[in-house]
């Protein structure tokens, strides 16, 4: 690994230094300024000639902003004669943009890849992809990892849970409910809703049984918890005895938290995609998972040229779970 430089920029330090941790490499030494007017310069400060890059930054919130580091740091080691540039972003800003919904509009998420293999992207690393038909946006190497067997395997250590129902709040979420589902043999429900606008929701029936089980509600990412609250509220209402939140990306803008605060959740549990250090002392029922062991050994098994799958089989311990 002599050869292997990781970096961390704004999003994602903590993760970045996990994972080097791991590796047992050095992180990288480069620096993120912010100009009077808000421009942005991504210094190096070491030799990058000949070495494989990792820079690790989700484009979450600022996204705009640490879209724009990511870019720069590529741009910054392909004049510095990097040997291969790997992006790892385990948040994918503008991936709900993923289709013409209604005429007119954008594809961003397409803009972003084209945006990225422009700057000298070389590969690209997610994690759950609102839309997986995204990896198909990219002309360079993109693996997607999931990590419902992370959810799955912090649930399975759980003691006196009882009888679980895996819960899909919306339809397009059915997949990855059947996917946990199967991972801790348990039937699925499936909430009928409706969303008028962007982050609005109307649960409309609760397709399935969840009464005097524990329902674990799980989706790829919460932003401001409207849906989460109303497939709650529903699941009470339709008798469950406790319900969990699971999700690989905790986005929690607006009023999210507050939202938690009064959900009556028994937990909410997130990986470390997005930093939850200022959000997760907020709400006291919150659990981060960290994906560090994943992608570090995704890492490995590339600068090895070994097999993927493998690498990951057993890459997390859900004892490592940060409550």
């Amino acid at each position: 690994m002599e050869n292997t430089v990781v970096f961390g920029l704004s999003s994602n330090k903590e993760l970045a230094q996990e994972i080097c941790d791991i590796l047992g490499l050095k992180l990288g030494d480069c620096s993120v300024k912010h100009f009077a007017d808000n421009e942005i310069l991504v210094e190096l400060g070491e030799s990058v000639r000949g070495k494989n890059v990792y820079f690790v930054q989700s484009t979450s919130a600022p996204v705009n902003d640490n879209l724009m580091e990511i870019l720069i740091g590529i741009d910054a080691c392909e004049r510095a004669s990097a040997a291969s540039i790997s992006c790892i972003i385990p948040y994918y800003g503008y991936a709900r943009q993923d289709r013409k919904a209604r005429p007119r509009q954008p594809i961003s998420s397409k803009l972003v890849a084209k945006m990225l293999e422009a700057a000298g992207c070389d590969r690209v690393v997610t994690v759950d992809l609102h839309a997986q038909q995204i990896q198909g946006f990219f002309d360079v190497p993109a693996d997607d990892i999931s990590a419902l067997g992370i959810i799955a395997d912090y649930f399975k250590e759980k003691e006196d849970i009882g009888e679980v129902v895996v819960v899909s709040p919306d339809h397009g979420g059915t997949v990855r409910a059947r996917r946990l589902a199967d991972m801790l043999d348990a039937p699925v429900a499936i909430i009928d809703k409706r969303r008028p606008k962007p982050n609005v929701a109307v649960a409309m029936n609760l397709l399935g049984d969840v009464s005097g089980k524990t329902a674990i509600m799980i989706d790829d990412m919460v932003d401001t918890a409207g849906t989460l609250v109303t497939g709650i509220n529903m699941l009470k209402e339709k008798g469950a005895k406790e319900v969990y939140a699971a999700c690989s990306h905790g986005v929690l803008s607006g009023p999210a938290i507050e939202r938690l605060n009064g959900s009556g959740l028994k937990e909410f549990i997130c990986t470390n995609t997005i930093n939850q250090s200022a959000k997760q002392p907020l709400y006291k029922n919150m659990v981060v998972l960290s994906i560090a062991p994943y992608i570090a050994a995704l890492i490995r098994a590339v600068e090895d040229k070994a097999s993927l799958s493998e690498a990951l089989a057993h890459a997390f311990n859900p004892r490592n779970a940060k409550k």
